[in-house]
C-alpha cells in the first residue's frame, strides 16, 4: 500500500494493478485512490468501469487501445471479473497496451499460477489486502475518532475491536455510531461501546469456543441461547463453531510447521492478529480433540439436512459433547 502511495504521489504509474484480499474496504480505498490519480478527479470521460465474469474483453481491448482524450491516462477499472482463477486470453494483451492505459483490477480471489497474475506481475503491480494488524486498526479508529476529535483508551479500544471484529467497513460504520452518540463528550467509555455497537456474532463465536475450551457448559449454552434470543440461526451456529475449529488446527498445525504468520494469514484468510486468537484458542484443544469435534460437527449437519435431527437440538448435542 505504501508503493502504490509513491505512484499517486509521483505520478509515476504501472500499466497495470491487481488488488486482491479479503479486506474489501481496502481494495475500494486504493482503487479509488489510483483511479482519481491518474485521472486527476473529476475526469469522466477517459473512465471505464467494468465488472462480473462475463464481461466483454474484445471491449476493454478496444478501450485500452484507444488513446485518452484530452489527458495524461485513460483508466479502466475491472471488479470481480475472475480473470484470474481460469484462463483469460486478455494476458497476452497486456504488455503491448499504449502508456497511457492503466488498468485497476479488484478481485476477491486470485490463483497466482494464473496467466493473468503472471502477466500483471511482470509488467504491473500487485497488492494483497488482507486487513491489518491489530495495532494498525487501533491506530485507524484513533485516526478516524481524532477527526471528529474524539478519543478512546487502548483498553476500550480492544473492547470495541473485539465486539464488532476486523472488517474495515464495519468498524467504520460502528465508529460512526459511536461518534453520533457522544455528542459533546470527547472520549468514549466501555459503556458507550457496550450501549451503542453491534456484537459480531463471530465475536459472540469466539467466547463459545473460549468457553468450550474451559470445558464450562453452562456458560456455552447461556451463549448459544442468547444467540438464539437475537434471531441467529441454529445452523448457521454449527456451521461458524465448526468453521472455527477447522481455523483453529490450520493455523495451530502451519505454526508447528514453523510458517511465518503472514502467510498464515494469507492461506487461511483472516487477518493477522486472529492468529494470535487462534492460536490461544489451540491451547485448550489438541489437535486429536479438533479433529473429531470437526467430525462430528458435519455428522450433525447431515442428520439436520437428511431430517432426522431437529437444529436446535444439533447445537446443543455439539456443545455438550464438546465439553464432556
Amino acid at each position: 500500500m505504501k508503493e502504490i502511495k509513491e505512484h499517486i504521489k509521483s505520478g509515476n504509474y504501472k500499466p497495470c494493478y491487481l488488488l486482491y484480499g479479503t479486506e474489501t474496504y481496502l481494495r475500494r480505498l486504493y482503487r479509488n485512490k489510483l483511479r482519481d490519480g491518474a485521472l486527476g478527479g473529476g475526469d469522466s470521460m477517459n473512465l471505464a468501469v467494468f465488472s462480473g465474469k462475463d464481461i466483454d474483453w474484445n471491449e476493454v481491448r478496444n478501450l485500452a487501445e484507444t488513446l485518452p482524450f484530452f489527458s495524461e491516462h485513460r483508466v479502466i477499472v475491472l471488479t470481480d471479473t475472475q480473470a484470474f482463477k481460469s484462463a483469460c486470453d486478455f494476458a497476452d494483451v497486456l504488455p503491448s497496451l499504449p502508456e497511457s492505459t492503466i488498468l485497476i483490477f479488484d478481485e476477491s480471489e486470485v490463483d497466482k499460477r494464473s496467466r493473468m497474475y503472471k502477466a500483471v506481475k511482470e509488467c504491473g503491480y500487485i497488492s494483497e489486502m488482507n486487513g491489518l494488524s491489530e495495532n494498525e486498526l487501533a491506530l485507524w479508529v484513533a485516526s478516524l475518532l481524532k477527526k471528529d476529535n474524539k478519543k478512546i483508551s487502548q483498553n476500550d479500544c480492544d473492547l470495541l475491536l473485539s465486539r464488532i471484529g476486523s472488517d474495515m467497513e464495519n468498524i467504520g460504520t460502528e465508529v460512526e455510531k459511536l461518534i453520533c452518540y457522544l455528542g459533546d463528550r470527547d472520549t468514549v467509555t466501555a459503556d458507550d461501546i457496550l450501549s451503542v455497537t453491534t456484537e459480531q456474532i463471530t465475536g459472540r463465536i469466539f467466547v463459545m469456543i473460549d468457553a468450550l475450551g474451559a470445558k464450562n457448559r453452562t456458560q456455552a449454552l447461556a451463549l448459544y441461547h442468547d444467540l438464539l434470543s437475537v434471531r441467529e440461526k441454529p445452523m448457521s451456529i454449527l456451521y461458524l463453531m465448526i468453521r472455527q475449529f477447522n481455523m483453529i488446527l490450520l493455523v495451530d498445525e502451519m505454526n508447528r510447521r514453523g510458517v511465518a504468520r503472514s502467510q498464515i494469514a494469507s492461506v487461511a484468510g483472516i487477518p493477522p492478529f486472529a492468529i494470535g486468537k487462534c492460536l490461544s484458542q489451540a491451547k485448550n484443544f489438541s489437535s486429536q480433540q479438533l479433529i473429531d469435534l470437526i467430525s462430528y460437527g458435519t455428522e450433525l449437519e447431515e442428520k439436520v439436512k437428511s431430517g432426522r435431527l431437529e437444529e436446535q437440538m444439533a447445537v446443543e448435542l455439539f456443545l455438550i459433547h464438546a465439553v464432556s
